[in-house]
């Protein structure tokens, strides 16, 4: 069937990008709970950030969080959530913690994020980096982000960065390795730094004892002591090392692996009257803040009602002259005014994603007067590209006409009866709101949007076409009101 073909691929709701978290909470047996994205971020700045003094440096947490938490949505999808509320995702606390001032720094820069050349940006942040940020490579090796190279940070130097000491018995600490299946020699005798990188951090260890030295990471050597003798232990990987016969001591600076925003150096430049934006500045050069994909190297192709914005104008280009002669013809058919619209053509699935929010199975998005279009080739390969088009343009349309508070049924209805294949008949069941408006359920959905189809397809035999475009603008009659009291706004399909 042509039209399940396009579902497949085209299916979209008419509220905007609602994007959710479902977060497992240590406490209460393990209770998974479905939050917004800024409850969410609300959470990890009570959980990662009570102590900031500075609003705005709470401000470029806030975009740091939500960056992190959109790059690795699905951590533990396995487990049947997103993230845990520990800091191997990011600490979270729900109860009693999001107070407003945390509310408030989410709201301030909702639904911002950072973006690197189109796509989203890796945004760790460490407690404090003693100084010198650390570069990504030592620490997350397989992550190619320019943006996270080791700099010197004055900010937390002038915030007096934490310096720290610790002792402990070597037998101690070859207990706490064995505990985490890693190996120590018999004997330990002695630790010595390995090696380390520029930014003077220790990147393996060598222990020494009885038989031949074992190489062991800094990290791990952390983690392993962490896990068993508490996480005031070593803070950091930045430290020397005082070997005194069965006893060691560490002296440090910093807290935290050093990647990223650095959280003393932030609360400092907050306090010096920076900005959140030149604190992201500061600690992910390069990457740019916004609420879709930026970095891309947008070509602008414009013609009488429709401007396209390509990665590859060459490609692209029939997307403009397909647009054009939809536009028109569909003005023509509903006799209103033809309406500007821009389309922007993402290079990959992965940047649409990222730009809009949707599923990998939405093929576009529309918005006010934007269309964001999945690859072209991609749509044209499945011979669908002008059926997408035509419905994203209905969209604009039937959004530009609607009066507020119109049921979403009513309003995705029309355009699929606008758009409808003579050859798919209508799917005899209840349209509701809900279903429409939920991207989690991709079956759940298509049936929501034959069955709106439907809906309004009979109101259309029985009143009229005239009729019933003429509530579009007034309202629908009491006769056919949808018992759903509440319609998202406006998206697409």
């Amino acid at each position: 069937m042509k039209r399940l073909s396009l579902f497949a691929l085209a299916l979209a709701s008419l509220c905007s990008a609602h994007v959710t978290y479902k977060v497992r909470l240590s406490t209460g047996s393990g209770k998974v709970v479905e939050l917004s994205s800024e409850q969410y971020v609300a959470g990890v700045l009570a959980g990662e950030s009570s102590t900031f003094r500075g609003e705005e440096s709470l401000k470029a947490m806030a975009i740091a969080a939500r960056t992190y938490a959109a790059r690795l949505r699905g951590r533990h999808a396995s487990d049947g959530y997103d993230f845990c509320d520990a800091t191997h995702c990011q600490r979270f606390e729900l109860e009693g913690s999001a107070t407003t001032r945390f509310m408030r720094a989410a709201a301030a820069t909702a639904g911002e994020l950072l973006w690197f050349k189109g796509q989203l940006a890796f945004t760790p942040y460490t407690r404090d980096c003693g100084g010198q940020t650390e570069s990504v490579q030592y620490v997350w090796p397989d992550v190619q982000a320019p943006y996270l190279s080791s700099q010197a940070d004055p900010f937390c130097a002038r915030a007096g960065s934490r310096t720290w000491s610790w002792c402990a018995p070597l037998q101690q600490i070859a207990a706490a390795l064995h505990a985490s299946n890693l190996n120590a020699p018999n004997h330990l005798s002695r630790i010595v730094a390995a090696e380390t990188t520029p930014s003077r951090r220790i990147l393996r260890l060598q222990l020494i004892g009885d038989g031949a030295p074992v190489l062991l990471s800094a990290s791990s050597f952390r983690f392993a002591l962490g896990r068993a003798l508490g996480w005031n232990t070593l803070r950091s990987e930045r430290y020397a090392i005082d070997n005194r016969g069965g006893l060691i001591c560490f002296h440090g600076t910093g807290e935290g692996h050093g990647v990223g925003l650095c959280q003393t150096g932030a609360d400092e430049m907050a306090l010096e009257g920076h900005t959140y934006r030149e604190i992201l500045a500061f600690y992910y050069p390069g990457a740019v803040i916004a609420q879709t994909a930026e970095g891309f190297a947008w070509t602008r192709m414009s013609g009488e009602t429709v401007t396209v914005f390509s990665t590859n104008p060459d490609r692209d280009h029939d997307v403009l002259r397909r647009a054009e002669a939809l536009n028109k013809t569909l003005a023509a058919r509903l006799h209103w005014q033809t309406p500007q619209v821009t389309i922007r053509v993402y290079p990959d699935v992965a940047a649409f994603r990222n730009a809009t929010g949707e599923p990998g199975w939405v093929a576009a998005h529309a918005s006010r007067l934007t269309i964001d279009l999945q690859p072209s080739t991609l749509l044209e390969g499945r011979a669908i590209l002008t059926q997408t088009l035509r419905h994203e343009l209905l969209h604009i349309y039937i959004e530009r006409q609607a009066a507020p508070g119109l049921p979403l049924w009513f309003r995705e209805g029309l355009v699929e009866y606008l758009a409808a294949d003579e050859s798919s008949p209508p799917h005899p069941s209840t349209a509701l709101d809900a279903d429409l408006a939920q991207r989690r359920d991709r079956s759940r959905a298509e049936a929501a949007y034959a069955a709106a189809r439907a809906r309004v397809l009979a109101l259309m035999n029985r009143y009229g076409e005239a009729t019933v475009f003429a509530w579009l603008a007034r309202g629908l009659p009491d006769e056919v009101k949808n018992s759903t009291a509440s319609s998202p706004p406006a998206n697409n399909k």
